[in-house]
C-alpha cells in the first residue's frame, strides 16, 4: 500500500469525484519536487499515490479542482486545492478532500 492515499469527494452531489488529477511532491529546499501522480477513480480514490515508504518530510497534495468543475460545467472560486502535511513516520498517510465549487475541506484520514 501506499504511504499516501486520498479520496475526494464531491459534497454537493453526494457522490465521489471521478477524474481528479492529483500531484504528490516533497519540500526540496526551497521548492517542491513531485513524488507521484494519478487521477481520482470512479470511487473518487487513488490507492497507489506514490511509493510504499516516504521519508519524513513536509509533502503536499495538488488537486486539479478547476478541471474538474469545468467538465461539470460548474463554475468554482478554487481552480485547485493543495494540502501541505507533515510525514514524521511510517504510519499511513491518507488526506481526504470534501469539494465544492466554493469551499472544501479536509483531515487526517485513516
Amino acid at each position: 500500500m501506499s504511504h499516501v492515499t486520498t479520496h475526494v469527494l464531491d459534497s454537493v452531489t453526494g457522490t465521489p469525484a471521478s477524474g481528479i488529477a492529483v500531484t504528490l511532491s516533497a519540500r526540496q529546499g526551497s521548492g517542491w519536487e513531485t513524488v507521484a501522480s494519478g487521477v481520482t477513480d470512479a470511487d473518487g480514490r487513488i490507492g497507489d499515490l506514490g511509493p510504499d515508504v516516504l521519508e519524513p518530510g513536509v509533502y503536499r497534495v495538488r488537486f486539479d479542482t478547476g478541471m474538474y468543475f469545468r467538465t461539470l460545467n460548474v463554475a468554482t472560486f478554487y481552480p485547485e486545492v493543495l494540502i501541505t502535511f507533515e510525514i514524521t513516520g511510517g504510519d499511513h498517510y491518507h488526506v481526504p478532500l470534501l469539494l465544492s465549487p466554493f469551499a472544501y475541506s479536509t483531515y487526517r484520514g485513516s
